[in-house]
């Protein structure tokens, strides 16, 4: 997909991650709505905020009437509560798979009509290396990442028809707030942008923005004692 002259929506887009992603579309000569629960806080120069928060329906429907020019779909919204399963408040749980499923499914469903409308384009979900390997400490967003990805591999084939290529990207931890008190590598997140947009380009499905990523994927053909070498 040629990014230049093309429109993209870009959800979480008021900071992190989404805001790299945000200013890498623009810098390639794209239109970009960036969504936000809160668009008074948006402040990159030249993009569109748009009031968006994936978890309700009503502003998602919203930002589809809104947004009617939109060709490219960045679902990168997320949420981080640390849960784990089996001892985190079920409501936390049920925020990561409101957010990283079920948040950007009624998305996706909202704006494919609009994609397809306007002659096809794609959709890039931010996925992650969680979602092939789980620790205890963040299991639900672990579970969540999962359920997303499965997600992508299924909507990927549904929406070929309708000319709109779904691609995943998977990356290990990045240098933003929501991994801030993690001590080991993290990526700089303007250069895991300029990755996802180049596989946006070359209409990659899958897009594996570093080594962490690309060493769980070549775990998964080891199965669990590959990924989990500590069980007895």
């Amino acid at each position: 997909m040629k990014i230049a002259g093309t429109t993209a929506l870009v959800t979480g887009a008021n900071r992190g991650f989404g805001r790299h992603l945000a200013a890498e579309l623009l810098a390639r000569g794209a239109t970009v709505y960036a969504g936000a629960r809160n668009p008074d806080q948006v402040d990159l120069p030249g993009v569109t905020p748009v009031r968006l928060d994936i978890t309700d329906p009503a502003s998602v429907a919203a930002a589809a009437d809104l947004a009617r020019d939109v060709t490219l779909l960045v679902n990168n919204a997320g949420s981080g509560t640390g849960a784990d399963l089996l001892d985190a408040d079920l409501d936390r749980i049920r925020l990561e798979m409101d957010t990283h499923y079920f948040g950007t499914l009624s998305v996706v469903r909202s704006f494919t009509p609009v994609i397809a409308g306007n002659g096809g384009g794609s959709i890039l979900n931010v996925l992650s290396a969680l979602s092939w390997l789980s620790f205890p400490h963040v299991g639900a967003y672990s579970a969540a990442k999962s359920a997303e990805w499965s997600m992508t591999n299924a909507l990927r084939v549904q929406l070929a028809d309708r000319g709109i290529r779904v691609a995943g990207l998977h990356v290990g931890y990045m240098d933003t707030d929501m991994a801030a008190g993690v001590t080991g590598p993290k990526s700089d997140p303007a250069d895991i942008a300029r990755i996802a947009v180049d596989g946006i380009e070359a209409d990659a499905y899958e897009i594996l923005a570093d080594d962490v990523s690309r060493q769980v994927r070549a775990g998964l053909a080891g199965g669990v004692a590959a990924l989990y070498p500590q069980l007895p």
